[in-house]
């Protein structure tokens, strides 16, 4: 292992002040982007394919549903949404769990390595199995095992900015979380697409990548061990106590909690429907619609790797976190109001760029004023792990919340008329107020930062 990709403390709940060099960057860049394709490639597009294919949906959904809505279309939007809803139930305990367990993990590899490790083997085998499921049942178990095994690794390999790198260089790592989330996507949809990939050949080749692109920095990188004599106390109370963090005593971890929770839920509003919209709110056919997808990511991409480097790295420079986030959150209120307005693909693809920017931003500045807020070096990945939970539950139960948005404005206007105008009327409504309700969330995660003290 070169000297670059180096560095861990003496004590492992000092903070860091030693720079992290390229290798240790370049391989926590490459394991992000495995995590991300393996999980926003499903999201994107395999998942929501693979719920539309499974036989007789429309009879294992609610007949209130239906006599709601009175179009299948909805049954798919629904489904695919209470799926990504148990899923994040399931990402609401397995990101603290996570991080106190690895807090208090003794193993000689470190505290953070094993739980990397088995986290990316039981995302990939939960992926390789989803591939061939075909019932509703099937598919929400094994896409909550996946989120499972996300939730695991990303907890574990996030603490490693705390236990490892300095704070004023966090901005610009925590910009190489974000920028392979991008690429990822982007990847993994042109893979699948591209290449005309089957549902299941697709599920496995992500499952294959994320192990072949995090096994790099489980095998090189360090990681402090903890000697059993430092090891916190643990039990069931402590545990369960430690899921608790009072706002009154940390107001800005609370702020930063709340905050994310929100920016993020107005970002899962605004994109994990994206599909549908493509299909149901501008009315193209299933090829039109994974093709404008694949450009829509695209643009997405390049805004969102330019803010997260560059103002990650600017953060870093002038020492200030909220400015930044303040912005990101707004740019991607304009985004989602575009799209509730001006319905177009053409403004589609500048609320794209808007967006990527926004967000691409958010992501890496606000992920370095986390660590800045945590209430307690010896809990750093419990902590940690519960910061996560209001970026992938909100990511998670978005497409839940977003269908039953989209649900009750299109049954509120089935009144418009009769017919195909009134099919289109109605669905044009239905992503409207899914697009309000992002920018909403996004304005008011915004707002949030405003009391936070201990952070410019």
């Amino acid at each position: 292992m070169t000297s670059s990709a180096t560095p861990v403390t003496r004590s492992p709940f000092a903070e860091p002040t030693r720079r992290v060099g390229g290798g240790w960057i370049a391989l926590f860049a490459t394991a992000w982007l495995g995590i991300w394709m393996a999980q926003l490639t499903p999201i994107q597009l395999l998942l929501p394919t693979q719920v539309e294919k499974v036989p007789g949906l429309a009879r294992s959904m609610s007949t209130a549903i239906h006599a709601a809505a009175g179009n299948d279309w909805v049954y798919a939007v629904v489904a695919f949404g209470i799926i990504s809803g148990i899923a994040g139930a399931c990402a609401l305990i397995a990101y603290p769990l996570t991080g106190a367990l690895s807090d208090r993990t003794t193993s000689r590899f470190g505290r953070r390595r094993p739980w990397i490790l088995g986290g990316t083997v039981l995302f990939a085998a939960a992926l390789a199995i989803l591939g061939a499921q075909d019932s509703i049942v099937g598919i929400g178990v094994f896409w909550s095992l996946a989120i499972i095994g996300f939730c695991v690794v990303t907890a574990s390999i996030t603490a490693t900015i705390s236990d490892q790198v300095p704070v004023n260089q966090r901005g610009f790592v925590s910009g190489w979380i974000s920028a392979p989330q991008a690429i990822g996507t982007i990847l993994g949809l042109l893979l699948v697409v591209v290449l005309a990939l089957t549902q299941v050949v697709g599920y496995l080749l992500v499952a294959i990548l994320v192990v072949v692109l995090v096994l790099p920095f489980v095998l090189t990188v360090p990681d402090q061990p903890l000697r059993p004599e430092l090891r916190p106390r643990f039990s069931l109370l402590i545990l369960l106590q430690g899921f608790w963090i009072n706002p009154l005593r940390h107001p800005d971890f609370g702020w930063t909690l709340l905050g994310r929770i929100l920016v993020n839920l107005g970002n899962a509003l605004g994109t994990t429907l994206l599909l549908y919209f493509l299909q149901y709110g501008l009315h193209e056919t299933a090829d039109g619609a994974q093709g404008n997808l694949l450009v829509l990511t695209g643009i997405y991409l390049v805004f969102f790797i330019v803010a997260a480097l560059g103002f990650g790295r600017l953060s870093d420079a002038i020492g200030r976190r909220k400015v930044f986030v303040y912005v990101s959150a707004y740019l991607q209120a304009l985004a989602a109001l575009l799209l509730a307005f001006v319905q177009d693909i053409n403004i589609a693809f500048i609320a794209a760029g808007l967006l990527g920017f926004g967000y691409g931003c958010y992501m890496s500045v606000d992920q370095a004023l986390a660590t800045q807020v945590l209430p307690d070096a010896h809990s750093r990945g419990k902590d940690l792990g519960i910061m996560n939970i209001a970026t992938a539950v909100p990511q998670a139960v978005g497409p839940l919340l977003g269908a039953f948005i989209v649900l009750w404005f299109s049954t509120e206007n089935t009144s418009v008329g009769v017919g195909a105008a009134a099919d289109t009327a109605t669905q044009s409504s239905g992503f409207a107020a899914l697009f309000v309700a992002s920018a909403i969330a996004a304005v008011l995660g915004g707002l949030a930062m405003a009391p936070i003290k201990s952070v410019k």
